[in-house]
């Protein structure tokens, strides 16, 4: 019954959770009934359209998931399976760091171990891996202060860059304020204000008023390479650019501090097979890459 108490929770609904078990949804709904009575406890509310975790449901579901891992765990150690990767494996990751680089090692990785089957979650926030069921996630930036397990895998820079077109066309700014004189495009799913920081300790500030804010990197980058203006992005997203030679980095002297790249997944007594070999499948992958590690 627990197995079907997550399965309602991750669909939604009851009949979602039927689907994912193989059971019926009355069948599903009676056996959700069954629990809340012995708990005593209400897990779910419930709507004509939609099957919400309670605050206590959420905790409930957070203690369950680990407790069917350890289960399952115990499963493939007692059946001689615990040693080969096997079953779903869920990753997250920023949406174009997931499209460039997570995509095509997880692609590979299931193509070596035929065993495994995967979901990746690409998404601009910061993913509760407890809460939402994921296995690993990809973070850039500074960790705080969790239970999680992190594999430091490279790092990326905060560039500012354009066309060799628009640079010759009207000179190569020199220092962080000569920006308030060029035509600035802003991407706001990379920087969200206009307030541009510079230098290792981020104390140089430069107040742009840029004439086109576009939300989505593509966007943004497309744009700078008609030549129409100078950007902000990080270093990875304009890999190919700057080896195809469409765009260039300005200003390198005054970036600031690095931002670190990490797989962080769950601290626990056992790490489960298929997740070990993605960790180290996809660490090798990733500190090969020039763009992450140069």
């Amino acid at each position: 019954m627990l197995e079907v108490f997550v399965a309602v929770a991750e669909a939604g609904s009851f009949a979602g959770g039927g689907r994912a078990t193989g059971l019926s949804a009355p069948s599903v709904t009676r056996g959700v009934n069954e629990l809340e009575e012995r708990l005593g406890a209400r897990l779910f509310t419930r709507t004509t359209r939609v099957v919400r975790l309670t605050d206590v449901g959420q905790g409930y579901l957070e203690e369950v998931r680990s407790i069917l891992a350890d289960l399952q765990a115990a499963d493939d150690l007692a059946s001689g399976t615990a040693a080969r990767p096997t079953g779903l494996l869920r990753v997250t990751a920023p949406v174009e760091f997931g499209r460039i680089h997570v995509a095509p090692i997880l692609a590979d990785f299931l193509d070596t171990y035929p065993d495994v089957s995967a979901e990746l979650l690409t998404v601009d926030r910061v993913v509760n891996l407890v809460e939402e069921g994921i296995d690993v996630g990809l973070r850039i930036g500074e960790l705080p202060p969790s239970g999680l397990m992190a594999v430091r895998v490279g790092h990326v820079r905060r560039v500012v860059c354009a066309s060799p077109g628009y640079l010759k066309a009207h000179g190569v700014p020199k220092t962080p304020q000569d920006l308030t004189q060029h035509k600035i495009v802003s991407i706001s799913s990379v920087t969200p204000n206009t307030e541009w920081r510079f230098g290792k300790e981020g104390l140089d500030v430069v107040r742009l008023k840029p004439r086109l804010h576009v939300s989505s990197i593509g966007t943004g980058l497309a744009l700078a390479r008609t030549g129409w203006g100078l950007t902000r992005v990080l270093s990875y997203q304009i890999g190919p650019d700057l080896q195809a030679g469409t765009l260039q980095t300005v200003l390198e002297p005054h970036e600031p501090e690095r931002l670190p790249v990490h797989l962080v997944h769950q601290e626990g007594r056992r790490v489960s097979a298929k997740l070990r070999a993605f960790l180290d499948f996809a660490r090798d992958r990733l500190r090969g890459v020039p763009v992450l590690n140069g």
